[in-house]
């Protein structure tokens, strides 16, 4: 099986490079492509889908990942479904259960970083000086949850542990973290809808 990948910015494709060969095995691959923010994604991807209908082979699948950002998760799911079926592809939310589906559409709430937080051990392993009780104080125990954007938190917690001082590098930090991170361990919920959908790709 190979995967073809869209995703909003180049921190998602930073951290999926270390995230999918965990999830996906040796034998499935995958191409990355970023696009300039959630707008030029959106404004590109019925093209971009058109393109792939025309010769996408039985064996290759789509995955469309974008942050939520606050806007309306139903509602964007929903734009997101209606481009892909449009171009006469499936989607895993168009198929019965245990069938087959060609596009996968997925969001992080309300941010990629929260699915950072939702792996504490590979946060402090990747930054050991940012303290371990992180991991019991509430405002990050649901990491979907977390309120005044998910990147500024993480950036706070890297720069009172020394780190990022001139402000967060999110490509580099998207590295460092996800090269730890452990999938089937991930306390965010949308980070484990995304995680279950591509072990239903290559089941």
């Amino acid at each position: 099986m190979h995967i073809e990948v869209l995703v909003e910015e180049l921190s998602m494709k930073e951290a999926l490079q270390n995230l999918l060969p965990k999830i996906l095995g040796e034998v499935n691959s995958f191409d990355i492509h970023p696009y300039q923010g959630k707008r030029d994604l959106l404004s590109k991807l019925p093209q971009r889908l058109k393109g792939y209908k025309s010769w996408l082979p039985d064996d290759y699948r789509i995955v469309v990942l974008v942050d939520e950002d606050r806007e309306d998760c139903k509602a964007l799911k929903e734009k997101l479904e209606g481009i892909a079926l449009d171009v006469g592809f499936s989607t895993k939310k168009s198929v019965s259960t245990g069938q087959q589906f060609q596009v996968l559409n997925r969001i992080a709430i309300e941010e990629l970083e929260s699915w950072f937080f939702g792996d504490m051990d590979a946060l402090i392993n990747a930054y050991p000086k940012v303290s371990s009780n992180i991991k019991n104080q509430a405002k990050y125990r649901d990491p979907d949850a977390i309120t005044g954007g998910t990147w500024e938190a993480l950036e706070k917690v890297l720069q009172t542990a020394g780190y990022h001082k001139g402000g967060i590098e999110k490509t580099r930090a998207a590295r460092e973290i996800s090269l730890h991170m452990n999938p089937s361990n991930n306390r965010s919920r949308s980070f484990q809808i995304f995680y279950d959908g591509l072990l239903k790709i290559i089941a």
